[in-house]
């Protein structure tokens, strides 16, 4: 089956978002006089949710203190919430893919983030406002995050459409196996946090450097 459309994660895929989530993360840690993270590190932590962030990031001791997991939650939230479009940028290629992308009239777009519904929706609007995309969805309660399909099947069937005429492009392991749980081709991003062992070894069924090599999939 041709592809009808498109599914891209958001951070690391899209956005680089790494530093401003570092320096919101890390103000946290040094407020509770606690070990901070080099930018780099940050690769390994982002990815699977707010809470998943936390507890990476804490002292190995600490991670299963669920009360100061959602205390630093809930400070991350307000941190990341002055600081989400200080450096945050498209990738470079981006916009021209997505030009291209939105030239196909009978192609349709959307983002799946595992960032909270609503900041997902406020970071597409904002920084990335001149292209057109048929569904934004972040973590909202009530739906698994990514890896678990659900939340890209929803996706799929609110945009009247196969699982299987999906092309995912994301750039971690979350990514990967969300595509192939759901029945979408999963594509991996190379220019976002994970190297492309990971990728090839989650599944992707494809890597690719640059962001306008997509479109020979097409």
């Amino acid at each position: 089956m041709p592809f009808q459309a498109v599914l891209f994660d958001l951070d690391g895929t899209l956005l680089d978002t790494l530093e401003d989530l570092a320096a919101s993360m890390n103000a946290v840690l040094a407020r509770l006089g606690l070990p901070q993270h080099g930018v780099a590190a940050y690769k390994y932590y982002v990815g699977d949710g707010v809470a998943q962030l936390v507890r990476r990031t804490l002292p190995e001791q600490r991670r299963g203190e669920d009360a100061l997991v959602t205390q630093c939650a809930l400070q991350l939230r307000a941190e990341y919430s002055q600081r989400w479009r200080d450096k945050t940028r498209p990738y470079n290629g981006i916009p021209e893919l997505l030009d291209a992308l939105t030239g196909a009239k009978a192609l349709k777009l959307a983002v799946l983030s595992n960032k909270p519904d609503e900041m997902t929706k406020l970071t597409v609007r904002e920084l990335l406002p001149r292209w057109r995309f048929d569904a934004v969805r972040g973590e909202r309660p009530g739906t698994p995050r990514k890896p678990d399909p659900a939340a890209a099947l929803e996706v799929a069937a609110q945009l009247g459409l196969p699982p299987g005429a999906f092309l995912y492009l994301g750039d971690t392991n979350t990514d990967m196996q969300t595509a192939l749980a759901a029945g979408m081709y999963p594509l991996g991003a190379l220019w976002g946090f994970r190297p492309a062992e990971e990728l090839a070894a989650s599944g992707a069924k494809a890597l690719i450097a640059q962001p306008m090599e997509l479109l020979k999939f097409l």
